[in-house]
């Protein structure tokens, strides 16, 4: 287990405070035992989504050299989402090529939720689900809220 630095320790300390005083309706996400590195986090569907009633888990795993290095998030709970591939990881730019150290974890959870919440063709992970999403609707939606239940609920 890698230890993390001295900064990465105080600010990801500020900000777990920061998010438990003032959470963020719809997710979560919290360090795992005594881990500052390791979190569980989970989002709920919303009602004007086709995940609406679901439950989905996800980890978040920080860098030793955060803020300057993007924390690694991946979804254990399946999901029919064209920003998140079979494996768990969503397609968000924050996390890849347009994280900055001054992006809070706060940020991070509301993007991740608006992902989840949200889901578009654009910068798919999973090209075939984002082609049905564009072409048939109606399917990719019946299917979405079919796994929702499925896995979930």
């Amino acid at each position: 287990m890698a230890t993390p630095s001295p900064i990465a320790v105080r600010r990801i300390q500020r900000e777990l405070s920061d998010i438990t005083k003032n959470p963020i309706p719809g997710i979560s996400a919290y360090p795992v035992d005594d881990d500052l590195l390791r979190w569980d986090g989970k989002v709920v569907g919303s009602s004007d989504s086709p995940y609406k009633g679901g439950s989905f888990k996800f980890e978040m795993t920080f860098p030793p050299e955060f803020p300057f290095k993007a924390p690694a998030v991946k979804f254990t709970t399946r999901i029919y989402h064209p920003g998140i591939n079979e494996e768990g990881s969503i397609c968000v730019p924050i996390l890849r090529d347009e994280w900055k150290p001054t992006v809070s974890i706060a940020t991070v959870l509301s993007v991740i939720q608006e992902k989840v919440n949200n889901p578009s063709p654009d910068d798919p992970y999973e090209p075939e689900i984002a082609a049905q999403l564009k072409s048939e609707e109606a399917k990719f939606m019946a299917t979405a809220k079919e796994w929702t239940k499925k896995y979930a609920s």
